[in-house]
């Protein structure tokens, strides 16, 4: 969201974001002004750390709603639909790498939910770009930089979809 960056967005993300949205109004957004209402209460504000947690917590808060809504009004909204054989947004690719003889197993997701400890890669990644709208059995050459690139094959192509335990990244 750097620098007129346009975060691209499936149907998906955005529902996890509005609930994220609505949660945090309607349940966080509350419970931290309840704090900061009995945090003050206490009186000498000077050295209450009550106080100043709360009110933290509070602004840490208010801040994901912005940094939230700001998101989505600024989305480009892209389509997690894909042909049968192809690979698509939320779908799970093996993959064999011929540099490391070896074959590993990615999601590919918006980069919102891009965490490749966890095998999401994001679509906007060297790989994930490479690889969408290729078919099993393709071999592609993936390009990192001007002096560095890869081949890979598709070995595997499940139509997995999103997953409910999928996280939208903090920031």
């Amino acid at each position: 969201m750097h620098n007129g960056f346009r975060e691209q967005l499936t149907e998906s993300d955005v529902r996890r974001i509005e609930e994220e949205i609505n949660h945090r109004k309607t349940v966080v957004r509350p419970a931290a002004l309840k704090a900061l209402k009995e945090a003050r209460a206490m009186g000498d504000l000077s050295e209450n750390f009550e106080y100043y947690a709360a009110k933290r917590d509070n602004n840490m808060n208010n801040s994901r709603i912005r940094f939230l809504e700001k998101m989505l009004r600024t989305a480009v909204i892209i389509s997690d639909k894909s042909a049968p054989d192809e690979v698509g947004m939320n779908n799970t690719v093996e993959l064999y790498f011929e540099e490391d003889d070896c074959t590993e197993t990615y999601r590919i997701v918006t980069s919102i939910r891009g965490n490749s400890q966890r095998g999401l890669i994001s679509n906007e990644s060297p790989l994930g770009k490479a690889i969408l709208g290729h078919k099993l059995g393709d071999r592609v050459l993936v390009t990192v930089s001007p002096e560095y690139s890869y081949y890979v094959v598709i070995k595997g192509l499940e139509k997995t979809g999103d997953s409910a335990d999928d996280r939208i990244k903090q920031y």
